[in-house]
């Protein structure tokens, strides 16, 4: 069993130009809430409260646990692959920096690189077929895609990879005219 996480540091600036809007976003450690300076005090609470669980709500969904990962294999695996694909497990790990994800066929285990968390549902789903899929072709021969055809999202996902390593190569510059 986890431990409990302690509450979040919540930053919450006040703005006389805000009217109505309430908005949040995270910033490292910290979630800012950005509220209309006229609210009240209890307002102030509730929405922050509000604005926190949104928060923590849309990183769960981009970020999914093992077991969340599991049954989305599971998932995957019995609308693309006729429930063939069963892994054994399904976790995310940080060690990956040159490949998205793999899969070990011998042990029926896959791996997801931490890098694709916050990445849109479709990317991950597609990477996590693609391992699933290797435990049914090792190769990525004409097998290995036949399998992976099916999926109506497979060349937006490969795009969106491509462009991440893509931009991830191009050097950083304070200014664009470099």
């Amino acid at each position: 069993m986890t431990a409990p996480s302690a509450p979040p540091v919540v930053d919450v600036r006040r703005s006389r130009r805000r009217k109505r809007t309430v908005s949040a976003y995270r910033d490292g450690d910290t979630i800012v809430v950005l509220l209309p300076a006229h609210l009240t005090r209890a307002e102030e609470q509730e929405w922050v409260t509000t604005m926190v669980q949104r928060i923590g709500r849309a990183e769960r969904r981009r970020r999914p646990s093992d077991d969340a990962l599991l049954a989305r294999a599971n998932s995957l695996s019995e609308r693309y692959l006729d429930g063939r694909a069963q892994p054994t497990s399904v976790r995310w790990v940080g060690n990956q920096n040159a490949r998205w994800g793999s899969c070990t066929p011998g042990d029926a285990t896959i791996r997801l690189s931490e890098r694709l968390q916050g990445m849109p549902a479709y990317v991950v789903d597609y990477v996590l077929l693609h391992e699933l899929v290797h435990l049914l072709a090792p190769a990525h021969d004409e097998r290995f895609w036949a399998f992976l055809a099916g999926y109506e999202r497979l060349e937006r996902a490969r795009g969106f990879l491509e462009g991440v390593s893509a931009a991830s190569a191009l050097p950083v510059t304070a200014d664009a005219d470099d």
